[in-house]
């Protein structure tokens, strides 16, 4: 198949990459000639790191980029048979562009979108044959993450998504389906990572780095809450939760946090500005943890259950399998476990226990425990074995 990629940022590029390794003639497109020139730059740099590493010799890195066509002009992808776009998220921008394409390429080519909050659906609809669109939603960096959720919109067909499937599978990545819904799995049920955190901050629980060593020295998560924030960058993560709060009818549990708004006012956006939760000035030096056990398991158990409860109710709402839920949360976010398969481990009757003493302490929707779980717990069952 010959791929085509539209946008050549740090996605679109990556995306390139990853289909130009596994063999197929690939045409990186991108209206701004700087973006395109980069990218080339990038390819160039990446490839000749993996030759320095041993992973790939001259001869194979040059093969490689020599299947990469990069164009300023959409019309090179005419003969393309799956096109992604991966260009910033405005929604009349994706749709003029999946207009634009479906009148250049072939009727039975694939046009998949990398949007990671937009509706699938909204973009297909900008195409007279919606059943060719869905999502391919990659994770930076696209060549090292593994997992991609897969997205039909409600007018995509069979085929396509089970072509499309294949194809990314073929690129030995980890394929999850999940409906066309907010946030999709991972950018929807990882929310409380970053929300609950920051409750329990504003609520002066415990500060960030408290809670950050909770959740790796006990937890066993990579990063923790803040330090992944100033990774992501606040004005980048704050943007996302505004977006799912409101593409959820402003539902309590996705509400943004007036900390994270006013890091983002302030500049303090994390590594890249140099200033976020944590400043990273030459000769600062880090915040010290309270390493109170006790205190410390509180924090990550309320973190948890959260998580808990928005996979369960994921599952609940048919948003995807349970299988599926539990591998986009360690393969798309490298969390230690997968939630349900925790939930079982933690016991569900404790999980609806701590949401409901939550509820009750708080009166807030926020902490409303997943119907799914009350409904396990009355029947004393889980989710796996």
């Amino acid at each position: 198949m010959n791929i085509g990629v539209i946008g050549a940022g740090t996605m679109g590029a990556g995306i390139a990459q990853v289909a130009a390794t596994f063999g197929h003639q690939t045409v990186l497109f991108d209206a701004f000639p700087e973006a395109i020139e980069k990218a080339k730059k990038t390819h160039e740099k990446i490839f000749n790191r993996l030759v320095e590493k041993g992973k790939y010799s001259e001869e194979q890195k040059a093969e490689i980029i020599g299947r990469i066509t990069y164009s300023n002009q959409l019309e090179d992808c005419k003969n393309c048979d799956l096109v992604i776009e991966a260009v910033i998220e405005k929604l009349d921008l994706k749709k003029k562009i999946f207009s634009d394409l479906e009148a250049l390429v072939k009727p039975e080519t694939i046009l998949a979108t990398n949007t990671s909050s937009l509706s699938v659906a909204s973009i297909a609809a900008a195409c007279k044959n919606s059943e060719r669109v869905l999502g391919i939603h990659f994770f930076n960096p696209a060549p090292l993450m593994p997992l991609v959720e897969i997205v039909p919109a409600i007018q995509t067909s069979k085929e396509v998504l089970q072509k499309a499937k294949a194809v990314i599978d073929s690129w030995k990545k980890v394929t999850v389906i999940t409906k066309d819904t907010p946030g999709f799995i991972v950018n929807r049920v990882a929310r409380p990572f970053y929300g609950e955190a920051l409750r329990i901050y504003e609520e002066g629980f415990a500060d960030f780095a408290t809670i950050d060593w909770a959740m790796k020295e006990l937890g066993g998560f990579k990063m923790g809450p803040f330090e992944l924030m100033d990774f992501i960058g606040n004005d980048v993560n704050y943007a996302v939760t505004e977006s799912v709060f409101a593409a959820f009818y402003y539902d309590q549990r996705y509400k943004p946090s007036f900390t994270q708004k006013r890091h983002s006012e302030a500049g303090w956006l994390g590594r890249k500005s140099g200033r976020g939760y944590y400043n990273y000035a030459e000769g600062v030096e880090m915040p010290q943890p309270n390493k109170d056990e006790k205190l410390g398991n509180d924090i990550l158990w309320r973190i948890q259950v959260m998580l808990i409860n928005e996979a369960a109710d994921a599952l609940y709402l048919n948003i995807a399998t349970k299988e599926d839920i539990d591998l986009a949360m360690t393969k798309g976010v490298n969390y230690p476990k997968g939630l349900l398969q925790w939930a079982d481990e933690k016991g569900i009757q404790h999980c609806v226990d701590t949401l409901d003493r939550l509820h009750n302490e708080y009166l807030e929707d926020r902490y409303r425990c997943s119907p799914l779980l009350r409904k396990m717990a009355k029947e004393n069952t889980k989710f796996f074995g």
